[in-house]
């Protein structure tokens, strides 16, 4: 995934720093906002994002659309852009 300042996506969610369980829950209220097909643009820098995001994803009929991880300096950042089901 490249970061695209043109995404598609509706909404654009930064939680770096934030940990586990912080992005989830702002990723679950902010896709509560949106309508079926608009898209969120999460970035965080918290690992188990790399296999929360998928879970909350299938459990919830939403649409992962991308997942990237990149490091930087030794600083590890995770993209993700999530459909609304």
């Amino acid at each position: 995934m490249t970061q695209n300042p043109t995404s598609s996506a509706a909404v654009l969610l930064d939680t770096t720093g934030l940990i586990c369980p912080e992005p989830i829950m702002l990723l679950h209220r902010a896709i509560r906002k949106l309508a079926s097909g608009e898209q969120v643009r999460l970035v965080a820098t918290d690992p188990s994002t790399q296999r929360d995001v998928p879970k909350f994803c299938t459990h919830l009929g939403h649409t992962l659309i991308e997942a990237e991880r990149t490091e930087t300096s030794g600083d590890e950042a995770f993209y993700f852009v999530i459909e609304k089901g």
